[in-house]
């Protein structure tokens, strides 16, 4: 597995829509008001989380399979801001879809 620049990145993302939507500079604000960085950075891509969220919530207190999650475990939230309870996550869905090679880390 390799490790690959900004440089790579960039010329994938263009070349072969390796990540879409695409955006090839780190971008820290709009409109001169400051935002959670997303977009390239050294050797790396800041992903941005969309406003659909699945969030744990053992209210059952059933016994939890990490490999098989029982739906009713989740509530889904949609919203531009995430409250995670306490002793619980989140799973969150990205706006960039990726389409990486498997040997790129």
């Amino acid at each position: 597995m390799t490790i690959k620049s900004d440089r790579w990145i960039r010329r994938m993302a263009l070349e072969s829509r390796m990540i879409e939507p695409f955006e090839a500079f780190q971008i820290k604000s709009i409109d001169g008001k400051r935002v959670v960085s997303f977009g390239t950075s050294s050797y790396g891509y800041d992903i941005r989380c969309s406003t659909e969220f699945k969030i744990f919530t053992n209210v059952n207190s059933t016994i939890i399979d990490p490999k098989q999650f029982d739906e009713k475990n989740f509530v889904d939230f949609r919203g531009e801001v995430c409250i995670i309870p306490p002793n619980s996550f989140a799973l969150a869905r990205t706006v960039e879809y990726f389409r990486i090679p498997r040997n790129v880390l």
